[in-house]
């Protein structure tokens, strides 16, 4: 049987680990090397890093971080921001990563989607939507937020599932560091567009979180990242994940029936 993928996410900005609230004040929670390591010891399914500077700076992805992490990394690693070439997408899983999330570029140039699903492998492509709700249509934005694109997310995902995308992570702008559970109208619409791998991200503030989402969903990947650095209601930074035994009891209570 494949089990939900439990995944914390990181945000990279200036060289640092931070976390955002609605992609907005940005705070420093520590090295993301240090923060990798203990994610080894607790053994975590699969690691998102994000890099939030690259794509709205116009700069190359930071290959020696990135080399730096996929060498810590004793679980597979997720990497976006500043891909915008095959050449720069195959010098990152050079390096040892095996996923790339793109978000901006696919919109650009969707035919870069099939371009690198086609070089290697829809299972290592990610399409990024960050997505927040305007009235009671949702809309999809690039660049850190900064950027409305007037594009229904629910189409677009659909086209990125035919352009050779192998999952689709989706992000609620709204929910990001609110710490209040997941944008579940949004998931349900993501998981009826398209039929490859779900990542849901945005707004998890439990494990409960979480088992809701796989309840309601299936076989998605839940992702996290507030949940994984803060603890308790002051929020003070604190690596965390799941214990074997807390995961099965999460998948006996919500997924397995």
């Amino acid at each position: 049987m494949l089990y939900p993928r439990i995944i914390p996410c990181l945000l990279i900005h200036k060289n640092g680990l931070y976390k955002t609230m609605q992609f907005n004040s940005p705070k420093y929670i520590g090295d993301p090397i240090n923060a990798v390591k203990i994610f080894n010891e607790k053994e975590v399914d699969e690691l998102i890093v994000i890099d939030i500077d690259a794509t709205v700076n116009r700069t190359e992805p930071d290959y020696k971080l990135i080399e730096k992490l996929a060498i810590e990394c004793r679980m597979p690693i997720c990497y976006g921001g500043g891909v915008k070439t095959i050449e720069q997408a195959n010098k990152i899983f050079n390096l040892g990563v095996e996923k790339i999330a793109v978000s901006s570029i696919a919109v650009e140039n969707p035919n870069f989607i099939s371009e690198l699903s086609n070089k290697v492998g829809k299972q290592s492509v990610v399409v990024v939507l960050d997505v927040k709700k305007n009235g009671n249509n949702y809309e999809l934005y690039t660049n850190n937020a900064k950027k409305a694109e007037g594009i229904n997310p629910f189409l677009f995902a659909e086209q990125m599932q035919d352009a050779g995308a192998g999952e689709i992570m989706i992000n609620s702008i709204d929910h990001d560091g609110m710490m209040k559970g997941y944008d579940e109208i949004l998931l349900t619409k993501i998981c009826e567009s398209v039929n490859i791998p779900i990542t849901v991200l945005g707004g998890a503030g439990n494990l409960d979180d979480l088992g809701k989402a796989i309840h309601q969903n299936g076989t998605i990947g839940v992702s996290a990242g507030s949940l994984f650095v803060f603890k308790g209601k002051f929020k003070a930074v604190l690596i965390n994940y799941p214990s074997t035994e807390e995961k099965n009891q999460l998948f006996e209570k919500y997924f397995i029936h």
